[in-house]
């Protein structure tokens, strides 16, 4: 019902947002790892973790909105997902990849 399309429009709308994952080939071209360039190492590890997390999110999302329409079984964690969506709360799944945010959803995404 209602909450299936609430849940359907809200991950839409989230992944239609979300940015593309960063090439980690061309930024390890760009920002060379070399003892004297320290922060280039930091960068390249952050781009990888950052990655990790769009994927995480851009693959529940997916997920979630297959789950509503019935074509997956909804597992626990899609569930909590769905329930983070419908109440504009950062899901659980995604924290556990993330940096750390007290932002509701929708600052959350904008943040991205």
């Amino acid at each position: 019902g209602s909450t299936d399309d609430k849940i359907d429009a809200v991950a839409t709308d989230i992944l239609s947002k979300l940015p593309d994952n960063y090439d980690m080939e061309a930024a390890m071209i760009k920002y060379k790892v070399k003892w004297e360039e320290s922060m280039n190492t930091v960068l390249c590890q952050e781009l990888i973790k950052f990655n990790r997390l769009l994927t995480v999110i851009r693959n529940s999302l997916n997920q979630i909105k297959k789950a509503v329409k019935g074509l997956i079984v909804m597992s626990i964690e899609l569930d909590a997902v769905g329930s983070s969506l419908v109440f504009a709360t950062q899901p659980a799944m995604w924290k556990a990849k993330s940096y750390p945010s007290l932002k509701p959803l929708a600052g959350y995404v904008t943040d991205m």
